[in-house]
């Protein structure tokens, strides 16, 4: 019996290690939640029956045990240095000279990938167990954290398989992503908690809390980025087959890694990210750009704290303080309210900003912002800036009062009408309007609500008109090319359109009529109007501009209808069976289709001809329609979730697991079983050259 419980322990802890590995390092689940729940189940009760047979590498552990009465000081048995910074191509190909000049003018290949803004942390494995993680510190000494990073799921605490070294030491980056952050602090403001005052403070104060319990409670992810000294005889060539091993091995490494052949291409990725850094699902401050050849890694060696074989190439930063000048209020196309702090204009994250949003309220109550304070400001790609924290006197930064002479004006709340602002007051308290700017209607905010709104009808706010009309033409929705927000402000304030179907009755001579068209503007908008008319079912349902519905929603909905009548007409119920809609999704849902109002703008749009291909028909048009694909290993070009979406968008279903059901087997560097089991049962596969080719064929690449 003794052996049965073991042998049972050992098959969980393996099941479950391989999961959380296909879950955290490959985004690429095989089982769903209540199935990996059960087998978490059975091993905690198993545990519980058999305390004595509780390793420290069970994956029950990584709930984090006893608080610590302090963090001991780790010696780094190899130097964590810092890297050289440039900002400028110059710079960098400065670099690039001085590597050449010591190593006689030999080629140079690059490793480079997005550096991302979390805390450096160094792991030791022994025998494919985690023994030690240590904070980088001051490059040589630094403080054990091993009690909270085994609570971090994406960090393995037994390793992948039996080549490993014997021991070795793995460094890498924990972060919060940006996605975590959000909800993280949605969830802390929801339950009037402290929320994270953005993703890299959070990860570092995470990691050292005393109590693990509490960093258990955290977000925090890792990526690898390369190793740091290795136990015995085995040793990698280059950074990237480093990379590759640590991935092979169960280690999380970034798939936005890239092997270059010169310094131009180094160039041409910097570019890359630096376009793409604001749709990345981390913060970054930069790129890491390395000589892959570990011999000329060697040979170039360091000087005093900083390896002379790698570069941080950093972007414009993306926080900065300036003081707050007013606030005035926004009406947006739900009516939601929404204060926006108006700036001392600053340049941050590669813009001059002069304006953050302050969400709702108990934003401004949680910060405790008034006029005239001194603020955090932070700006993360496209994202719109926002106000982290305020910097109160005597923590960096002098304080004024509104009005006085360093030019911050004295403004009276609610002052202004119509379309203008209604804005803080004189006295530095941020006040919510009792009207709407935009109409004078009452502002209410509904029980159980963060966000106060409007309280008029969509059709009676001017505000809420444009917003809707704005949103009804933006790309991911109808994409109508040539209807910006200063023409929309134009058609609604003119009277020319109130609802979205008056677009489509729009008259050329009266366009062309409008300041700054003319006839050649005219006949090119509508000619987008027109085109518009044939659409996705996803693409309307999202337009619509439905509460709590945005674009994967709105795909989510449209894949389970089919069409629009039976979204119509379904009942909350019914909704919450579609993926990721729950009662107070489908209650909005429900209650959009329901009102009389908007079930006749519907029908006028349908009317003007609008129109789209049921699921059913476009999927059956798709290249790859009722073909089953499997993805394995690391793809070098892009994300594998990146790729998944872009499999089903050419009618695939992208499953976990190998078949002789599935088509077609795609298979990067590190595969493993995936792709034996594809030799095995004779599925075809394909590297990520030919995969990439296909995208390109069908031309969505």
């Amino acid at each position: 019996m003794a052996d049965e419980v073991q042998a049972r322990l050992d098959e969980l802890r393996r099941l479950i290690r391989r999961h959380d590995h296909l879950y955290h390092g490959l985004d690429a689940p095989e089982i769903a939640n209540a199935e990996y729940d059960a087998l978490f189940d059975e091993l905690l009760a198993l545990e519980r029956a058999h305390p004595d047979r509780i390793t420290e590498d069970s994956p029950s552990q990584r709930v984090g045990g006893a608080p610590l009465p302090e963090f001991a000081a780790v010696t780094h048995e190899v130097a964590m240095l810092s890297l050289e910074k440039v900002a400028t191509a110059a710079e960098l190909a400065e670099w690039h000279g001085r590597c050449l000049g010591r190593l006689g003018d030999e080629s140079l290949a690059f490793c480079c990938e997005p550096k991302i803004d979390g805390v450096a942390v160094a792991l030791i494995y022994e025998h494919g167990r985690l023994a030690l993680a240590a904070t980088r510190g001051d490059g040589r000494t630094g403080e054990d954290i091993t009690a909270n990073v085994r609570t971090i799921p994406s960090v393995p605490l037994r390793l992948q398989g039996d080549a490993a070294p014997p021991r070795f030491e793995v460094r890498g980056e924990i972060y919060i992503s940006k996605q975590d952050f959000k909800a993280f602090n949605e969830r802390a403001r929801a339950a009037d908690e402290r929320t994270l005052v953005n993703p890299r403070n959070g990860a570092a104060g995470s990691l050292r809390q005393l109590d693990p319990k509490i960093t258990a409670a955290r977000p925090l992810k890792m990526y690898c980025y390369s190793l740091g000294w290795v136990a015995g005889d085995w040793r990698p060539e280059t950074q990237m087959e480093a990379l590759q091993h640590l991935a092979a091995w169960g280690l999380r490494t970034n798939p936005e890694a890239k092997l270059v052949q010169d310094i131009a291409a180094c160039q041409a990725y910097l570019e890359d990210i630096a376009e793409r850094r604001g749709a990345l699902p981390y913060d970054i401050d930069g790129v890491v750009v390395k000589v892959n050849s570990l011999e000329q890694q060697r040979r170039l060696g360091a000087v005093t704290r900083r390896p002379r074989w790698a570069v941080a190439y950093k972007y414009p930063a993306e926080e900065a303080t300036t003081r707050v000048l007013g606030v005035e209020f926004q009406v947006g196309r739900t009516g939601a309210i929404t204060p926006v702090a108006k700036l001392e204009p600053v340049f941050v994250g590669g813009v001059t900003v002069s304006n953050a949003t302050l969400h709702n309220m108990d934003e401004v109550r949680r910060l405790g912002l008034g006029l005239g304070d001194r603020v955090m400001v932070r700006r993360a790609g496209d994202v719109i800036p926002q106000i982290v924290s305020v910097i109160k006197e005597g923590a960096g930064g002098e304080q004024f009062e509104a009005g006085d002479a360093d030019g911050a004006p004295a403004i009276d709340q609610g002052a202004q009408t119509g379309d203008e602002a209604a804005l803080a007051n004189s006295q530095g308290n941020i006040k919510l309007p009792t009207q709407c700017p935009a109409c004078g209607s009452p502002v209410v905010r509904p029980e159980g609500e963060a966000v106060a709104r409007c309280s008029a009808a969509a059709t009676q706010c001017p505000a809420q008109r444009k917003e809707g009309l704005q949103h009804y033409a933006s790309r991911l929705a109808m994409d109508i090319e040539g209807l910006g927000y200063k023409l929309v402000e134009q058609l609604v304030e003119t009277g020319m359109v109130k609802t979205p179907a008056d677009l489509y009755r729009l008259d050329a001579r009266e366009l062309a009529a409008l300041p700054r068209m003319g006839d050649k503007s005219a006949e090119n908008l509508l000619q987008a109007l027109s085109a518009s008319r044939s659409t996705t079912l996803a693409r309307f349902i999202y337009a619509l501009g439905i509460r709590e519905v945005g674009e994967a929603t709105a795909q989510n909905l449209a894949a389970h209808f089919g069409d629009l009548a039976p979204l119509c007409n379904a009942t909350a119920e019914e909704l919450e069976v579609v993926p990721d809609v729950g009662p107070i999704v489908a209650a909005k849902i429900a209650a959009y289709f329901g009102n009389k109002g908007n079930q006749a703008l519907v029908d006028e749009l349908v009317a003007e001809g609008v129109h789209w291909p049921t699921v059913e028909a476009r999927v059956a048009a798709m290249p790859l329609a009722g073909q089953t694909w499997v993805l394995t290993g690391s793809l070098e070009e892009m994300p594998r979730s990146e790729a998944k979406q872009k499999l089903i968008g050419l009618g695939a279903k992208v499953a976990g697991s190998v078949s002789k059901n599935t088509a077609q087997v795609v298979a990067g560097p590190a595969a493993g079983n995936k792709l034996a089991r594809a030799e095995e049962l004779g599925v075809p596969v394909m590297d990520e050259a030919a995969f990439l080719d296909l995208l390109r064929a069908n031309n969505v690449l």
